[in-house]
């Protein structure tokens, strides 16, 4: 009687293959962990695949609303954007992916669990770290990596077994998900070149400006142009709006887990707004010192999640101060959608920091005197003109 394996399944090659080659040695049961990235239509198509294939059993795991809760909504506290620039898209999925496997593999009993993840990626890492973690006695299989299969070994082999899907090379690999699309191919593994503009799912729709309200309460996002709506539809709701205009396109460079550069191209249109929004709307209702806190504890949370230190107990230390961090943070933002760019144009908080009654900047103060500036002006300056003094040819 064979044994039980669970496969990490998406339906595409790597995968595919994977549920072919371990068949001969293991009962499989393909897991496909969904995060906002696939229709019913496709799920359902995929588990169709997933049975002609020969798996044992075939689920799909929803996990979309956990990963809101478990992870966008603190990436959404952080205003998290590797680099400046990436809102770790698809490197946020794979930790709450990895976790959901691993319980289903305890849960059914498993004594193997696979993914079909290569040995020059980060995924690789991600998921093995998390696998070993939460379930040591559990045998990690990863035949693509071990085998160091290239893509059209993997194709012959799935010919010569009976598998004749089009598996013709896309000129262009998509992890779509609710936070984003990362897009690969030949452009993006050079430091120079640009994928074309077809390249992307998401083609420029609409030219008209228009102006989107944010409602947030405690940080996380409550409403949409004045209707409430859960997180979760919120963010589709605004991707859908967003992508017309063909917003939040960008690259990403950065250092992988296992040390070398890598490079991607990405569409993220409702996690940049709202990204943006949120911090603007921090701006106005956070202290100086908290905003200066947070800007030195979130590149640390950014780095470990990137990495698949999701399960490191820091990381909820660090949402435990984004929680409370977030207490004030609720009110309105107004964002203006053009061809390929938005603009944050401002708030409305009853918790607004830049309050007139207690001065307009650059105009009259409200607090203070004039000599009340210059006693302050004297103290400030002290330590730096005691320096001064003492090191008089500096």
């Amino acid at each position: 009687m064979k044994e039980k394996l669970v496969l990490a399944y998406s339906g595409g090659l790597d995968t595919t293959f994977c549920a072919v080659y371990l068949k001969q040695d293991y009962e499989v049961h393909s897991a496909l962990v969904n995060t906002g990235g696939f229709s019913k239509e496709e799920l359902a198509e995929i588990e169709k695949r997933a049975y002609k294939l020969g798996v044992a059993k075939h689920v799909t795991l929803d996990e979309t609303e956990n990963y809101y809760q478990k992870i966008v909504k603190y990436l959404i506290f952080g205003n998290v954007l590797k680099n400046n620039t990436y809102p770790l898209s698809v490197s946020s999925e794979r930790v709450i992916q990895a976790v959901a496997l691993i319980n289903y593999a305890k849960k059914i009993g498993a004594k193997y669990i696979a993914h079909g993840s290569t040995g020059a990626g980060n995924d690789q890492v991600r998921f093995d770290m998390i696998f070993q973690i939460l379930a040591p006695e559990i045998e990690i299989i990863t035949p693509i990596r071990d085998l160091k299969l290239t893509r059209e070994q993997e194709i012959d082999y799935l010919l010569k077994q009976g598998v004749n899907e089009s598996f013709e090379k896309s000129k262009y690999s998509y992890n779509q998900g609710l936070w984003g699309t990362s897009v690969g191919g030949k452009e993006t593994l050079t430091s120079h070149q640009a994928v074309p503009e077809t390249a992307f799912l998401n083609q420029l729709e609409k030219t008209e400006p228009s102006v989107v309200k944010i409602s947030f309460e405690k940080g996380e996002p409550v409403a949409l142009n004045g209707e409430t709506l859960p997180p979760v539809e919120l963010i589709r709701k605004l991707e859908q709006i967003a992508s017309q205009y063909a917003i939040g396109r960008d690259y990403h460079i950065g250092d992988t887990i296992i040390g070398i550069k890598g490079r991607i191209a990405f569409e993220a249109a409702a996690a940049s707004i709202l990204i943006k929004a949120h911090h603007n709307l921090e701006k106005h209702t956070l202290t100086k010192w908290q905003l200066q806190l947070k800007e030195q504890i979130t590149p640390v949370y950014t780095m470990l999640l990137h990495e698949g230190h999701y399960l490191e107990p820091a990381m909820r230390d660090i949402e435990a101060f984004y929680e409370s961090s977030q207490r004030n943070v609720t009110g309105d933002v107004f964002v203006g959608l053009y061809p390929y760019r938005f603009v944050v144009q401002g708030v409305q908080s009853d918790n607004d920091l830049m309050n007139s009654q207690f001065g307009d900047y650059g105009e009259v103060n409200k607090l203070f005197t004039a000599d009340d500036v210059k006693g302050f002006t004297t103290i400030i300056s002290n330590a730096t003109k005691i320096y001064y003094k003492i090191n008089e040819n500096d």
